[in-house]
């Protein structure tokens, strides 16, 4: 298995109900695809994340799974999670990876393209 053959799509949006950019505390949502486009079935084991924000400050994410969970993917199938970051700016990035494991106990990890967090109207 290789790390191609896994997808990750991400869709992102500001919560403005939960922000309070007064205070510098802005929320944003991820909604996460991890499409399985191999011939045998994965297992989503671990995340890494980097997340920077519009000073540069970066803060880096470890952890088990995905929001408790540590889904097997099957072969032509997909999984879905919503989840989320706090940021001290308007806008930010955010960009990893999702250790997998494959069905003959090979681990690899599937790559999470850098994607924007933006509050609507901060980028021009």
């Amino acid at each position: 298995m290789t790390d191609n053959a896994i997808r990750v799509e991400v869709e992102t949006r500001y919560i403005a109900d939960h922000s309070e950019p007064s205070e510098q505390k802005f929320v944003f949502a991820y909604d996460i695809c991890v499409r399985n486009q191999g011939d045998s079935p994965v297992q989503l084991l671990s995340r890494h994340w980097i997340i920077t924000d519009g000073d540069g400050k970066t803060q880096e994410v470890r952890g088990e799974g995905v929001v408790g969970e540590q889904p097997v993917i099957p072969p032509g199938t997909e999984y879905r999670y919503t989840s989320g970051t706090l940021l001290n700016t308007e806008v930010g990035s955010m960009y990893g990876s999702f250790g997998m494991l494959a069905e003959d106990g090979t681990e690899f990890d599937a790559p999470i393209a850098p994607f924007t967090l933006a509050q609507p109207g901060a980028l021009h």
